[in-house]
């Protein structure tokens, strides 16, 4: 490992930096994985043969130290503090992120200042008395929140909500905190008034007796039980029969219902659903800090374990990181974990700004337009990049798996349960298919938009370009000209525009048909999706590359390398787009394939100061495989012996000793009986 570390051809230390930040970033993640490591409640040596009920148990116990953090920090230290614990303990940040990320994030969407102060002051942002939970998902609906069944029907007489569940499909489901948790709920259901639908609203439901955790009247919860992973969360369902709750617990900042049963809709449903982005623009960043963990083990451990000797090397076997196949399996991957990371970073400095002026914003504002159309970029490409980035993320936990053989199969070298832990991101907060949809929707809404001559919002910006880009080639003089980051770009923005227009081109003949637009897009969904597939590549690219532009000296050189990997990689896996649009030429792709095997050679050479520069302390990291100082089979057979100690055995008497006993028996028997033959014939012979 020393040896791959003298290889280092930058600052290691100033790239953590540019990671985190800056410097008081670093130290103080530095502090906090310190403090996790001290802490007895989230000790990890024993965290892969805990059962269900065990992780459930300790998830809770973890509470107090979180809510003394909570208590007694900055909001920005303490979101630091749970991005580190994401990885640490994916259960119990999901635990602890129901009632602080969903539930209060709910309030914070739906509330009015007045129900906010009140719901605080009840307990719901210090868990005084009060642990509160997401009620949206059903048994039969999940991405399709208008198609919610669950119902809130107003009782004018009572001045109250009437909250039901008419059907089995309308039961809540994968509610976590319900099963053991949680006291509160912010359920989703249809508003009725006076007979008439008004769509999917949110409302307060109390669900237990915070003295006893008793069910109230009409609350009827169950556990659903083992999971593929996540086992520190206790999901559960939800029914309820008939329960009554004050008028003033539906959440009323936008949608209003008043005493006499007036409903008083927001003219802009937009400015609604704006806070609820927050949840898919921390999932691009969890995919970037979750492959920074995955690619940290399987290269530290490519990097140590040697595997067959060739004739040149006097028996001396060959490092996994030095053959070319492997750098393949791994140095794309790693390339487009820095691509994620520089784009997470753009996005949650998006979504804030997004937010600011949202909030500032109102009816009649003069820049009220302008706005609606960053919330609506917003959340198309935060749609997209959280299906693209997560899909990512959980190829690249496998790839990393399998790359280590055998071992990687092992509990304890942390792989396998990285990969159960982040499958739920594909499907949670929006299925990745149902998500890149309604990017593509976007894509074709703003082709439509920019062929009307509308200056579109700098993330689809290119379409305001068309004429130049739709039938453009690529102006490289030679092989080489290729490799400038001006040529990528345009690259990816010659393919989209075709791509959008192709499937905005297809929506419009389905109209021309006759469908109307619910059918039209549907009809359409494949194009859709394909357009907002290399959308969302050419965006990560694009971010990418301008992060790296910045950047000065060796640092700049190293990273270089690394993007022109993550761009010419990405272009290569679609080629099929680059060549039916002829940006590319065949003999240019076969250039681009060489390059590639080029560049995955070159960061190859910074592969370890580059995992380095994540900076994730070994307590983080959490696999034997992946230890710092490389000692990978001294740490890995000593944690199998200490989480297996010997003794005698747990079944020899009751199963295994009554099974070599019957075996016994019957061949003794089976000796008598030959020594009986033989005697018998012996006896036959002497007669004879």
């Amino acid at each position: 490992m020393n040896e791959e570390r003298a290889k280092a051809k930058f600052n290691v230390r100033e790239l953590t930096y540019l990671l985190d930040g800056d410097e008081k970033q670093t130290l103080l993640k530095e502090r906090i994985m310190e403090e996790l490591e001290r802490d007895p409640l989230f000790k990890m040596k024993d965290v892969h043969d805990l059962t269900k009920a065990q992780a459930r148990e300790r998830a809770i116990e973890k509470y107090r130290s979180m809510l003394h953090h909570l208590q007694n920090e900055s909001v920005d230290n303490f979101k630091k503090r749970m991005e580190i614990v994401s990885m640490v303990d994916p259960g119990f940040w999901t635990r602890f992120g129901v009632h602080y990320g969903l539930f209060v994030g709910a309030l914070q969407s739906n509330a009015t200042a007045g129900q906010l102060g009140y719901w605080f002051e009840h307990g719901a942002l210090g868990m005084n008395k009060f642990n509160g939970c997401f009620a949206m998902t059903e048994l039969g609906h999940g991405s399709n929140v208008p198609g919610l069944e669950t119902t809130a029907t107003f009782d004018e007489a009572a001045d109250q909500f009437i909250i039901h569940t008419p059907t089995l499909t309308a039961t809540k489901w994968w509610i976590g905190g319900a099963a053991h948790s949680a006291t509160h709920a912010s359920v989703f259901a249809q508003l009725i008034v006076k007979g008439k639908r008004y769509g999917t609203k949110c409302f307060v439901v109390p669900l237990r007796d915070p003295k006893n955790y008793n069910l109230l009247p009409g609350i009827n919860i169950g556990d659903i039980g083992k999971k593929m992973g996540r086992d520190g969360i206790d999901n559960g369902w939800i029914q309820f029969t008939h329960v009554r709750i004050p008028r003033g617990y539906m959440l009323q900042k936008h949608t209003k219902v008043s005493r006499t049963g007036e409903v008083k809709e927001p003219k802009l449903q937009q400015l609604t659903y704006g806070a609820l982005l927050q949840g898919r623009v921390a999932m691009v960043v969890d995919s970037g800090n979750t492959s920074k963990k995955a690619l940290t083990i399987a290269i530290r451990y490519a990097a140590v374990r040697r595997q067959f000797a060739n004739s040149r090397s006097g028996g001396v076997e060959t490092k996994l990181l030095d053959y070319p196949i492997h750098q393949r399996r791994l140095m794309p991957l790693l390339a487009q974990t820095f691509a994620m990371l520089f784009t997470g970073s753009e996005m949650n400095l998006m979504y804030n700004n997004m937010m600011v002026r949202l909030d500032g914003a109102r009816e009649g504002d003069k820049d009220l337009d302008e706005v609606i159309e960053a919330l609506k970029e917003t959340h198309s490409t935060s749609a997209g990049l959280k299906a693209f980035c997560t899909w990512n993320c959980l190829s690249t936990i496998e790839q990393c798996r399998q790359s280590c053989g055998g071992h990687g199969y092992s509990a304890y070298t942390g792989l396998a349960a990285m990969y159960q832990d982040f499958a739920v991101q594909c499907t949670w907060e929006g299925d990745n298919t149902i998500l890149t949809l309604q990017a593509g929707r976007y894509l074709i809404t703003s082709y439509r938009e920019a062929a009307k001559g509308k200056k579109l919002a700098p993330g689809v910006g290119y379409l305001n370009k068309l004429n130049e880009l739709i039938g453009k080639r690529c102006p490289a003089k030679s092989p080489e000209a290729i490799l400038d980051y001006g040529v990528l770009l345009e690259a990816w923005q010659v393919v989209c525009a075709n791509v959008v227009k192709a499937a905005a081109l297809e929506f419009e003949q389905c109209l021309a048909r006759g469908m109307d637009q619910d059918d039209a897009y549907e009809e359409c969904s494949q194009s859709r999706l394909y357009a907002a597939k290399l959308h969302s590549y050419g965006y990560l690219f694009n971010r990418f590359a301008d992060g790296v532009s910045k950047l000065e000296g060796n640092l700049a050189l190293v990273m270089r390398d690394v993007c022109l990997l993550y761009g010419l990689y990405t272009i290569e896996e679609n080629a099929g787009a680059f060549l039916q649009y002829e940006y590319f030429s065949p003999a240019q792709m076969d250039f681009i394939r060489s390059q590639v095997n080029a560049l995955c050679k070159s960061v190859r050479e910074q592969a370890i100061p580059l995992v380095d520069a994540f900076n994730l302390s070994d307590y983080v990291v959490n696999s034997p495989l992946g230890r710092k100082d490389g000692n990978v089979y001294v740490h890995y057979f000593n944690q199998v012996k200490e989480s297996n100690p010997q003794g005698e055995h747990p079944y020899f008497d009751r199963l295994i000793k009554p099974l070599i006993h019957r075996n016994a028996n019957t061949d003794e028997e089976d000796a008598d009986d030959d020594e009986q033959a033989g005697l018998e014939s012996d006896d036959e012979g002497d007669e004879e």
